[in-house]
């Protein structure tokens, strides 16, 4: 994982069909920076916040990273991916960027609460904020929170809609096979 940079940059983007619906990935030349499903509610603020978080500018067009970041979305959904290798630009604060590392360390197929999210994170009082640092989270299915639910296995808060959520996890519990076999 690269830090970001506060050098001019320009985040591209580009548009990725899956099998789940349409996501927008942006990409510098560090690594990917945003993957969400075109659909969320609050993508025009997160362009607007990777401008001012990396100092860059956002256009469509082409960058190194979406080849394999394409590649490794579509082993992802075909249930052969468990563990994805591309480069990634995390920003956000301090805290959010320790939520989201965490989120890394969950296991595909493996589910965990909010609460011990925070515990996790050694802030056991932290469970809301941790829950709105998911939220917060701009590079979907990668950083996995749909990996995070209820305290009681409920499926609870997921940008992308929690039948997605429910479909991601089946996915990865090997219930559901998004293949056209």
């Amino acid at each position: 994982m690269k830090a970001a940079t506060k050098t001019k940059q320009i985040v591209y983007t580009t548009t990725i069909e899956t099998p789940m619906g349409n996501m927008i990935a942006g990409a510098t030349e560090q690594g990917i920076c945003l993957l969400e499903f075109t659909e969320r509610a609050i993508l025009l603020q997160e362009f607007k916040d990777l401008e001012k978080l990396l100092n860059a500018e956002i256009k469509e067009g082409e960058n190194e990273h979406f080849s394999l970041l394409k590649k490794e979305l579509k082993e992802y959904f075909e249930g052969t991916l468990k563990k994805f290798t591309v480069p990634l630009v995390i920003v956000g604060t301090s805290f959010q960027k320790l939520v989201w590392q965490e989120l890394l360390r969950i296991p595909y197929g493996v589910t965990r609460s909010y609460k011990e999210q925070s515990i996790a994170i050694n802030n056991r009082e932290a469970v809301r904020a941790v829950g709105h640092a998911n939220g917060s989270n701009r590079i979907a299915i990668i950083i996995p929170c749909h990996r995070v639910i209820g305290d009681n296995g409920s499926l609870i808060g997921y940008g992308g809609g929690l039948l997605r959520k429910k479909r991601l996890l089946d996915l990865e519990k090997g219930q559901l096979s998004l293949t056209s076999d």
